[in-house]
């Protein structure tokens, strides 16, 4: 069975190792994620720490499997992570499609999200959701020491969207 429910302070570290192995996943061949594990491993200790009330997390089975963020209450969608052996399994849909619903209640016009520019996987996920890339830029990461482009995309709701995903949930 399927699930989305608010994440508890309680398993911020089995939330830190679903989003360490999802960034991995998406990292490879861009990043030597080795390299970088650790470091990534206490930005996601930290991210949750101090945000986990703005996290959802989607159970399969009553076991975490993902979670996602909007990290701050705007309709903009900081995090959205799968556990991999969970992958293609329409979980990131169900997710991304709970996150949408809360945007669109809470009167945003649109949701943004944001990923690396050599994140292929991500981006035609969020494109079959109907998202478009809205810019481009590269920014030099230090932790990288080189520069990084990245993507951000969009999904503009129309009135007619709010109403048949208001009637979807």
């Amino acid at each position: 069975m399927i699930s989305v429910r608010p994440a508890r302070e309680e398993e911020i570290i089995v939330l830190t190792a679903i989003g360490l192995d999802a960034w991995e996943k998406a990292v490879s061949g861009v990043a030597d994620a080795q390299a970088m594990r650790r470091v990534a491993e206490l930005a996601f200790l930290s991210f949750l720490r101090s945000k986990w009330f703005s996290v959802s997390v989607i159970d399969l089975d009553g076991e975490a499997a993902g979670w996602a963020a909007r990290e701050d209450n705007d309709g903009h969608i900081s995090d959205l992570w799968i556990r991999p052996a969970a992958q293609r399994n329409g979980l990131g849909s169900v997710l991304l499609a709970e996150l949408e619903r809360r945007i669109l209640v809470e009167g945003f016009e649109a949701a943004v999200i944001k990923t690396h520019s050599q994140n292929t996987p991500a981006i035609g996920f969020f494109r079959k959701h109907g998202y478009s890339i809205s810019w481009l830029s590269s920014a030099h990461a230090p932790k990288l020491d080189r520069d990084v482009e990245s993507v951000g995309m969009s999904k503009l709701f129309e009135e007619s969207g709010v109403q048949s995903a208001q009637q979807w949930f």
